[in-house]
């Protein structure tokens, strides 16, 4: 590359860059004053609206299986018989009567 066309190209560069950093000015856009409604005398009131239809039920569900009943249990093994007291004597002693609050 020739050495004028790269002096050329390096200006060409630093041109736009140093265009491009210059201050531009901020255009600033005033909003339209907004007029405030004010409001009026109240009329009369209106008549009232219509009751809305109902709306449609529900089907029932189906009722659902009884379940199977259960077999019997098994009986349980007998004891053996209990054996005769013999000549043990047990005394009980009856509880003392609790104090009156």
């Amino acid at each position: 590359m020739n050495r004028s066309n790269l002096m050329l190209s390096l200006v060409a560069v630093l041109a736009a860059l140093s265009l491009s950093a210059c201050d531009k000015p901020t255009v600033v856009n005033v909003p339209a004053p907004v007029s405030v409604p004010v409001p009026g005398p109240a009329g009369p009131q209106g008549a009232a609206g219509n009751t809305g239809s109902t709306g449609a039920t529900g089907n029932t569900g189906n009722m659902g299986s009884t379940g199977a009943t259960g077999a019997q249990g098994n009986d349980g093994n007998k004891g053996d018989t209990g054996k005769t007291g013999g000549s043990t004597s047990v005394i009980v002693i009856p509880a003392a009567p609790e104090p009156a609050k």
